[in-house]
């Protein structure tokens, strides 16, 4: 007998899923509130900056679409600007990954990938979900898993008091897509600029709608002078405030900027929302279950670039521990050790996102300093990105840390 799966949300945990179930013969339902066109037509969704490991997720499915057309992310570079010195800098670094980045803008992947799903012979069904339809799905399926993001359908589950570190938005969050940005002479990257007590600015590049671009984000303390979004009504006024913004705490940033332009009037987001972590098992009020995926469980702020990497990784995990069930109910057992499986990985993405959600410790700022001087420890943190368990324990341990810092330093004098 052929199991039957529905999916409620067609962004990258659900949509990956789905198809990698088609391929192995199970049925699939996926719900989407808006179909491809819509999508495509629409304003852009996120940054999406994918490391070597989540991509692999995706060419494993032969996902991988775009993979000759986008441009890579060959390294990561840091930046601290000097607080004592404007327009100079404390720290600033830069190294290659060993294996490059990409980041497809969703509005040209989703679609695709929609197409891909009903060629496989997946049903898709547009419309918004609520309770009532999870409650068809779960009587019709197998298994029901909610991949949507937000709406009312994700308050059914519970926050997870225990692993939610912040019950507020931490950064107010703006993208902005823009094209002819100068590029960087050596290598490509995601440039971070770390400005004390005003947030974060990272850009890098990208391939969107209209081809190739550089994709701008700005994270900005709640009440600092970067959580501004609320005065501009306008994409160029969106612009104008990312170019001002550059010239005042990263004017290394603004020199690279003199000719940008939007990429469209779509390719401009603000907002801001609280990293949350969510109970993955909701009860209907049948007492049926339904089980969360990804980002509908483990909301992170997008100061580390984790969200499609977790999405993509989270799906993989899913889709093993599916196939794995054989014939078996997935009950409540199945779904909270399928979660918990991917929180094993998960929650260390999590302790290191939320870190960096908070003043630097001394540690970190040593350590960010001494990347300067060792092409070792740099290449760590950039390749850190791809695998972030690989900061444990030394990322929150100042004594750890310090012995990381030493040996690497001593290895390279």
């Amino acid at each position: 007998m052929t199991r039957s799966i529905a999916i409620v949300g067609a962004g990258q945990s659900g949509l990956q899923t789905g198809i990698g179930l088609l391929q192995k013969g199970y049925q699939v339902t996926m719900i989407s509130n808006r179909t491809g066109e819509q999508i495509r037509q629409g304003r852009v969704m996120s940054s999406q900056c994918m490391f070597d490991q989540a991509l692999q997720t995706e060419r494993d499915l032969g996902l991988n679409f775009w993979e000759q057309d986008c441009p890579p992310v060959e390294g990561i570079g840091m930046t601290v600007p000097d607080p004592e010195r404007p327009g100079t800098k404390l720290i600033d670094w830069a190294a290659p990954l060993d294996r490059p980045a990409q980041s497809v803008d969703q509005r040209l992947k989703m679609p695709v990938w929609m197409d891909e799903f009903e060629r496989l012979g997946g049903e898709l069904v547009i419309r918004d979900a609520g309770i009532d339809d999870l409650e068809e799905l779960a009587v019709s399926h197998d298994l029901v898993l909610v991949a949507a993001g937000k709406g009312d359908i994700v308050r059914l589950f519970e926050r997870d008091e225990q692993r939610s570190r912040f019950d507020k938005p931490q950064r107010a969050l703006a993208l902005t897509y823009v094209q002819g940005m100068r590029p960087h002479k050596d290598f490509s990257r995601v440039a971070f600029n770390l400005i004390p007590g005003v947030g974060e600015y990272f850009v890098f590049p990208a391939l969107t709608l209209n081809g190739p671009c550089e994709i701008m984000v700005f994270e900005g303390i709640p009440g600092g002078p970067m959580d501004c979004w609320h005065e501009v009504s306008t994409p160029e006024q969106h612009l104008a405030k990312s170019l001002e913004l550059l010239r005042t705490y990263a004017p290394w940033e603004a020199e690279r900027c003199e000719n940008v332009q939007l990429t469209d009037d779509n390719g401009i987001l603000a907002g801001r929302f609280p990293p949350t972590v969510r109970k993955p098992v909701a009860t209907l009020p049948s007492g049926r279950h339904v089980l969360g995926i990804a980002d509908a469980l483990v909301v992170n702020d997008p100061i580390t670039g984790q969200g499609s990497n977790n999405g993509a990784k989270c799906s993989r995990i899913y889709l093993e521990s599916i196939l794995a069930r054989g014939d078996e109910a997935f009950d409540e057992a199945w779904m909270q050790a399928t979660f918990e499986t991917y929180w094993r990985y998960a929650s260390e993405v999590v302790s290191w996102t939320n870190s960096l959600l908070l003043p630097p410790p001394e540690h970190i700022l040593e350590l960010l300093g001494a990347a300067q001087h060792s092409p070792e420890l740099a290449s760590m943190l950039a390749n850190g990105f791809d695998n972030p368990p690989d900061y444990m324990p030394w990322w929150l341990d100042a004594k750890a840390c310090r012995h990381l810092i030493d040996e690497q330093l001593k290895e390279g004098a």
